[in-house]
């Protein structure tokens, strides 16, 4: 059905908006946070897309900084939880406490608000936490809402997890099960600065006080911008590519390339897909356009795909990881019906 010409305006003036957002957030982090432009794209994408982001990186690389900064450009509430393995689902969730009413003298249970209840939270190092724990955790994630007792508590819009993970220390850790990795979005890898970015962080952090973000923009924008999303179109030819990208992961499937089958022992399943068109729609948005497209696809695939593939043990004897595997997927899944052969 032809849109009508004021629906068309109001979707230019998102488009515009969604823009000039991108532009004045991009502004306000880099007043504190050098380099790492990547990283801040996927994030943004992701935060405007819905979802959650797990960061896998070594300590050092702003990924704090990143989540408190952008709490404060986008004038939303920041809460930070350090993992560690004594910690119980309630220190997130909140809790329960018997508290006495000065004035009747009668007791009652009062809920106390535990740090989830935030617009942007910062789990660190969640695999230095017990299953149960994560549980509490990626269950928030999901639903939007905690349940204490015999009450449900809606969590505050708009919400966002940003979760890290230390690659170098594993003694002592609780790695997160494949099926509450698939609750996260985006799994981005947080690499070293470059050497003259490198420098300059040296430069800005010995040096005097460095520059606060602005505010510019609220939560009531962000979850228009969120609707708007999910409104730019996407096209059939898409879509199609979106689901040979996912289909050629199913080392089961006889129509994967054989790099597939050699290489994986499970693919991704329907929440890649569906990852995949979301992430894209972010991007698309995010960057002026006004649909969709197949590139926009492929910018979202590593982070949405490479905590979703799993290797087999002839991959890992080989060398052969995830990001590998995507990559080379991306090389043989072309933009017509077929699929090269590996």
């Amino acid at each position: 059905m032809q849109k009508s010409p004021s629906e068309e305006s109001v979707d230019m003036e998102l488009f515009r908006k969604a823009r000039s957002a991108r532009e004045k957030i991009l502004a306000e982090l880099h007043k504190v946070i050098i380099g790492q432009e990547e990283l801040i794209e996927q994030v943004l994408t992701a935060l405007f897309a819905g979802g959650h982001v797990l960061l896998i990186g070594v300590p050092g690389l702003a990924k704090t900084l990143l989540v408190r900064t952008l709490s404060q450009a986008l004038a939303m509430s920041f809460k930070r939880i350090q993992f560690t393995p004594d910690m119980m689902p309630s220190d997130i969730t909140g809790t329960e406490i018997l508290e006495e009413d000065h004035t009747t003298g009668r007791k009652q249970f009062v809920f106390v608000q535990g740090p989830i209840f935030a617009n942007l939270l910062l789990a660190d190092e969640i695999n230095r936490t017990p299953p149960k724990t994560q549980a509490a955790l990626l269950e928030a994630m999901q639903e939007k809402h905690v349940t204490v007792g015999k009450k449900t508590y809606v969590l505050d819009e708009p919400f966002m997890v940003m979760a890290t993970q230390n690659p170098i220390e594993q003694e002592g850790t609780y790695p997160l099960p494949e099926a509450q990795l698939d609750r996260f979005m985006f799994n981005v890898m947080v690499d070293y600065p470059k050497d003259h970015e490198l420098k300059e962080i040296i430069k800005a952090t010995t040096g005097s006080a460095a520059q606060q973000p602005a505010p510019v923009l609220t939560g009531e924008e962000v979850m228009a911008l969120r609707e708007a999303v999910r409104r730019v179109p996407v096209s059939d030819h898409v879509v199609d590519y979106v689901v040979r990208l996912v289909q050629a992961t199913h080392p089961t499937d006889g129509r994967s390339p054989e790099m597939t089958r050699k290489y994986l022992a499970w693919g991704a399943g329907p929440r890649a897909g569906q990852y995949l068109t979301l992430g894209a729609k972010s991007r698309a948005l995010l960057r002026g356009s006004y649909q969709a497209t197949i590139e926009d696809v492929r910018a979202v695939a590593h982070p949405v795909m490479r905590h979703r593939i799993f290797t087999n043990f002839t991959a890992q004897a080989e060398g052969v990881d995830a990001d590998a595997i995507v990559g080379q997927l991306l090389a043989l899944v072309t933009e017509s019906s077929q699929t090269k052969v590996a």
